[in-house]
């Protein structure tokens, strides 16, 4: 069973990212579409793979936290907390962006979220080098998602896209 805390620490953000994809799959065949969009975009279909790949990859680093920390202890508190926040912040901004079409207050979210990300890693970096560098991929995703995010918000200021 000691691999039960390794697969648990590794899908919890997919469950979040199931109910991300939920929430963006309508909307990148009605609303999206009708924005303006850098042509630098990545291709839709790239998203769910993407971002499989990022959360396996930055949660199997907070696995290896909480194993090098011992588990849930009073070490582990502030680097898995702040792994928590990133991870929450990440969770909201898909309902903002695509649920409700709050462009800026999405790109308000994923700044902070991308700060949270940058924290992460430094606090984690100590503690378990290999766990904080698995944070770099999402972090340089992140760089390219806030870039898009604010050229979407800059095109689109009132957040409806243009009239079809």
């Amino acid at each position: 069973m000691s691999w039960l805390p390794m697969l648990c620490l590794t899908a919890l953000p997919h469950l979040g990212g199931l109910y991300g994809g939920y929430i963006t799959r309508k909307q990148v065949k009605t609303w999206y579409p009708s924005l303006n969009k850098p042509p630098w975009r990545p291709p839709n279909s790239a998203i769910p793979i993407v971002w499989t790949t990022l959360y396996t990859g930055m949660e199997y680093g907070s696995y290896l936290v909480w194993k090098e920390c011992g588990g849930f202890t009073e070490d582990a508190v502030a680097l898995l907390g702040l792994n928590g926040l990133q991870l929450a912040l990440n969770w909201s901004w898909t309902p903002i962006f695509f649920g409700a079409h709050k462009l800026k207050m999405a790109l308000i979210k994923i700044v902070m979220l991308t700060g949270a990300v940058g924290a992460t890693m430094v606090s984690w970096y100590p503690v378990n080098r290999t766990a904080s560098l698995l944070l770099t991929p999402y972090l340089a995703w992140l760089c390219l998602a806030t870039s898009l995010n604010y050229c979407i918000w800059r095109e689109n200021p009132d957040g409806d896209g243009k009239e079809e």
